[in-house]
């Protein structure tokens, strides 16, 4: 690879880590062809964007953006490397998680994510990562949280004027006979 070639990746790369917030990164070695080609599908299906880098060329370029906000990712690069990159910071450890299921395998290893400045490192905190609550899910949750009181006294000023119309129908009847 020449000179020129490496900058270009390194230039490809900072985009991408510019560009999302989140990304994974996975030991794809032991991985064959038909089985990276299908990861690939998948991450394209899910709009997950997969890179395959050397290691050198990564650092690079995340020590090019900012080395420090990076530090934590650094010791994940070894071996061969692929990323994993997504708006949406869980859909990359489901995808993980069903490859492994569908191919009754362990591999791709997660050897790190780097998801809005926070690092998780090693392979046992891909589990937690499936259950990290993307931004929609948690709007939802908020306005689920603060329309339930509202619903709540709704529902007691309609039972409270069911109950006094039921009385007053009730009067009625009674002065009817």
């Amino acid at each position: 690879m020449t000179k020129d070639q490496k900058n270009e990746v390194i230039e490809l790369l900072k985009g991408k880590f510019t560009q999302y917030n989140n990304f994974y990164i996975t030991d794809t070695e032991s991985l064959s062809v038909e089985q990276v080609v299908k990861l690939r599908r998948a991450c394209f299906s899910k709009d997950v964007e997969m890179k395959v880098a050397k290691n050198t060329l990564i650092k690079k370029a995340l020590e090019s953006l900012d080395s420090e906000k990076y530090a934590g990712v650094f010791d994940s690069l070894h071996k061969v490397t692929a990323l994993l990159f997504s708006e949406n910071p869980k859909e990359p450890a489901m995808i993980l998680t069903s490859f492994r299921k569908d191919n009754n395998n362990e591999k791709p290893q997660l050897k790190a994510a780097f998801i809005n400045g926070d690092v998780y490192s090693g392979d046992d905190q891909l589990k937690q990562l499936t259950k990290i609550k993307t931004k929609n899910e948690l709007i939802g949750e908020v306005i689920g949280l603060l329309q339930s009181p509202a619903k709540r006294v709704l529902a007691a000023l309609l039972h409270h004027h069911e109950q006094k119309a039921g009385g007053a129908t009730e009067e009625v009847a009674a002065a009817a006979e």
